[in-house]
């Protein structure tokens, strides 16, 4: 793909974009596409240096307005503004969702473990821990909420968990970018090392010996672990925890037995600044 006109500051029409959409092109790149107006504006503000390419809905008669800002942010940066069909978008991010617009840009790596000997020193710090959560959906809410909340840093293992994809991105409205998430080899080990260092860990299970989210302490450093969409909490993840919780629920009949992680860890993660 050739580079884009310079950016001019004048007032140059949005719907006139520098290049035609290129079927081709797609189809010689492996890079991600991330998608939706949030996702695409937060790696802009974050991480230009790895956004390639910006690809937009393309109007017959109107000029999506919701649009400029994003147009103009990427022309400022240096980044390629081509115009698209939206079949084609669809097609370059393997979803309908995409907003009118698509980004080629690389993926966010995570944060070494090495970063929390820093953030760990902090007072009051919260970590969310996730124990093997592989639903990007959920994974991509659970960031958002952890933005959101002020979370010092997300810590999920290296293997058998959902990376920074951009369906995350685009699910996390953003949040993916501005949260620290740390990859860590063993995480039984990244949990004996926080409580080495006075980190008190909370851990949710439906369990007789859990107590109820409302009477526990969460002051002081804390870090809190979700168990995985199916099985919860792996057994020695469990046995690292000094407390088990758990969400008190109504006695409804017929109620669902459980709630969905990113909707637990949102209550959760309530009950912990709101106690704070």
């Amino acid at each position: 793909m050739t580079t884009q006109k310079p950016f001019k500051k004048d007032n140059k029409p949005f719907d006139k974009f520098d290049k035609k959409f290129d079927k081709a092109d797609k189809k010689k790149t492996t890079t991600p596409h991330f998608y939706g107006i949030h996702a695409i504006k937060a790696i802009l503000n974050t991480r230009p240096q790895d956004a390639k390419a910006l690809f937009v809905q393309s109007y017959d008669n109107h000029q999506n307005t919701d649009h400029a800002d994003i147009i103009a942010l990427a022309r400022s940066l240096g980044v390629s503004v081509q115009n698209a069909q939206k079949d084609s978008l669809t097609e370059l991010c393997g979803s309908t969702q995409h907003q009118g617009v698509v980004l080629s840009a690389r993926l966010r790596a995570m944060s070494d473990e090495g970063v929390l000997d820093e953030m760990v020193g902090r007072d009051n710090c919260v970590f969310l821990v996730l124990d093997q959560i592989t639903d990007p959906h959920n994974f991509g809410a659970i960031l958002r909420t952890a933005s959101a909340m002020g979370v010092t840093a997300v810590i999920t293992p290296r293997h058998q968990s959902v990376g920074l994809t951009p369906t995350v991105a685009k699910v996390s409205v953003g949040g993916a970018e501005s949260v620290p998430v740390v990859a860590v080899t063993n995480l039984a080990r990244c949990l004996e090392k926080l409580k080495s260092k006075g980190v008190f860990v909370f851990g949710t299970a439906l369990d007789e010996s859990a107590k109820p989210l409302q009477a526990c302490d969460f002051s002081g450093k804390v870090a809190i672990v979700m168990g995985s969409e199916g099985d919860g909490m792996r057994r020695l993840t469990g046995e690292l925890c000094d407390t088990l919780v758990y969400i008190p629920m109504t006695d409804t009949p017929d109620r669902p037995q459980s709630l969905n992680v990113s909707v637990a860890t949102g209550m959760v993660l309530w009950e912990v600044f709101r106690s704070r």
